[in-house]
């Protein structure tokens, strides 16, 4: 399952390689601000579209807070974040990254003016192509200068 894949970091680190040198054409044509757009609106898209495909690799085709969570190695592989789980039940996963390496590579990339775009922006956007009950709270993020990310989910009824 989660740990035969390639890893969510090392995934994103080949997207912004490639999305890099396409969000530079579009600044250069229209604009910092329509260029970050674009960018962000297409990874919203790719985030759900991702999360509903994933979703239906769960047990019987039923999405799951438990089946979310045992996905999270993916985005863990190659110790890519640590995390301080603060309550983890059936309605409930609540966590925090104290280290980030997403945040490092992008800064490590040149493109940490769109790290957040890149990656926290999918977080929510997972949520809901994962399944419409499952709802994210996260007030502050590495990547935005935070000493940690909040992570709150909860599936609701």
């Amino acid at each position: 399952m989660a740990e035969d894949r390639l890893g969510i970091l090392e995934q994103r680190r080949i997207e912004a390689a490639f999305a890099k040198g396409i969000y530079e054409e579009m600044k250069a044509e229209l604009g910092e601000a329509q260029a970050k757009a674009i960018l962000s609106r297409a990874v919203v898209k790719l985030a759900k579209e991702s999360a509903a495909a994933m979703a239906k690799e769960a047990p019987g085709g039923e999405p799951s807070l438990a089946h979310f969570i045992a996905l999270q190695p993916l985005w863990t592989k190659g110790d890519a974040l640590q995390i301080d789980t603060l309550r983890k039940d059936e309605t409930h996963y609540d966590f925090n990254v104290t280290r980030c390496r997403y945040a490092e590579m992008y800064r490590e990339m040149g493109l940490a003016d769109l790290g957040a775009v890149l990656s926290c922006n999918r977080d929510g956007a997972f949520c809901d192509g994962y399944h419409p009950n499952l709802k994210l709270e996260r007030t502050q993020t590495i990547m935005g200068g935070a000493t940690h990310c909040d992570f709150r989910y909860r599936m609701e009824e």
